[in-house]
């Protein structure tokens, strides 16, 4: 299920911002794929919003995401 596309990635943080178009929480396990290199799978172990921790985010929010690997504006988000 598509989740989301990435709009903007601190690299520095490791986080990166996404709107949302499902549901997402704490715990749940999603995909990352984009450009030539860009494909793996994680558990969301960090959310935020206004940088507030959150551990639910709805359809149509804008949240932070900490993330293992570097990722690009664009990229697409599954829920696996």
């Amino acid at each position: 299920t598509l989740a989301g596309k990435v709009l903007h990635y601190f690299d520095k943080i490791n986080v990166a911002v996404m709107k949302l178009s499902v549901p997402l929480k704490q715990g749940d396990e999603i995909r990352i794929v984009g450009g030539k290199e860009t494909d793996f799978t994680q558990a969301i172990s960090s959310m935020q919003v206004d940088y507030k921790p959150i551990k639910k985010a709805k359809k149509g929010d804008e949240v932070g995401l900490k993330v293992k690997e570097k990722v690009h504006e664009g990229y697409k988000i599954y829920k696996v």
